[in-house]
């Protein structure tokens, strides 16, 4: 007898790769950004039946959550930008100039490279490697923590966990930098529904997000995970405009995004001025260095995400004609 988990995984399978090709052809935005969220929940899933819960968690927070709202005000913006905000058009992707056949090759080719490349790269791993499962159980004592994923990536790898944030640091200064001359799209009236709704989510999403941060230290869960779901307390914040952003409240949040960096780069140096290199914690204190590292990240990832989501810096707003402008 067949089993049904089979069927279901095979079914799975096949629905992210039909959803991924219908992403590409459709040629609706909205369309494509709604498409785009459902293909990140079914690889959430497939990354449960895979049991790897982390990557799941971070694909349906970030991947999927906080990457379909970007899209979403994406489109939001360049409705306004086009004139079509308030009329019922669909935006295509058909470019205004067509592109040339010879740079469509061009990129089919490097396509086909790509895939090929990728292909032979999985027909050539080995079938059963050994893998680093072994290598990890083995330092488990000295990690600090109880989760081998919370321990590769706060202790035997935090130099690329570290980057990770550094990337999100740049990200935030870029776009408080290139979107100072972009003109700012009205937010969508979202009515008293909407508010109340957000208001009461608020409180059971602060307690997801702090109960995954804790809870990453021996179960899935940790820094980014807990992260992005507190960011969608600050995207409901923003959408229902229950807070609105304030030219002084810009110290503080340049303070919570370098915060997480500064706190990596501080226990690194503080434990290399015990003789050590950098991220090898004392055993007696590592768990409470690395809960440290996370509860910080946490907020600067939190922070973050939203200052991703509303944009631009803000600026006092000033009247010109008859008109607000920020």
């Amino acid at each position: 007898m067949t089993d049904p988990l089979i069927l279901f995984d095979l079914l799975l399978a096949l629905s992210i790769v039909a959803l991924a090709v219908t992403v590409m052809a459709v040629r609706d935005l909205f369309a494509a950004i709604v498409l785009f969220i459902i293909f990140g929940l079914f690889s959430a899933l497939a990354w449960v039946r895979l049991s790897a819960p982390d990557v799941a968690l971070a694909e349906a927070a970030i991947g999927t959550g906080v990457t379909g709202a970007l899209l979403l005000k994406t489109l939001h913006h360049v409705r306004h930008v086009t004139g079509t905000l308030n009329r019922q058009v669909a935006l295509s992707l058909t470019p205004a100039v067509p592109v040339p056949m010879p740079v469509i090759w061009v990129n089919a080719a490097f396509c086909g490279l790509i895939t090929l490349g990728l292909a032979m790269a999985l027909l050539g791993a080995p079938q059963a490697g050994p893998g680093f499962d072994a290598l990890v159980a083995e330092a488990m004592p000295q990690s600090g923590v109880e989760h081998p994923v919370t321990a590769v990536l706060l202790n035997f790898r935090a130099y690329d966990t570290l980057m990770e944030v550094v990337v999100l640091l740049a990200a935030v200064i870029a776009v408080w930098q290139i979107e100072r001359g972009l003109s700012d799209a009205p937010a969508p009236a979202l009515g008293e529904v909407f508010q109340g709704f957000a208001r009461l989510t608020l409180p059971a999403i602060i307690v997801v997000g702090t109960y995954l941060l804790w809870k990453g230290a021996e179960a899935p869960g940790g820094a980014f995970q807990g992260g992005a779901v507190l960011a969608a307390v600050g995207l409901l914040l923003l959408l229902s405009r229950l807070y609105v952003p304030q030219p002084s409240h810009r110290p503080v949040a340049r303070w919570a995004f370098v915060l997480g960096t500064g706190a990596f780069a501080a226990v690194a140096l503080l434990v290399t001025g015990g003789g050590r290199v950098a991220f090898q914690y004392p055993l007696e204190h590592a768990k409470t260095l690395i809960l440290l590292i996370e509860a910080l990240v946490t907020i600067s990832i939190a922070v973050t995400l939203a200052a991703l989501f509303h944009g631009r810096e803000p600026v006092a707003l000033r009247i010109e004609g008859g008109r607000d402008d920020a």
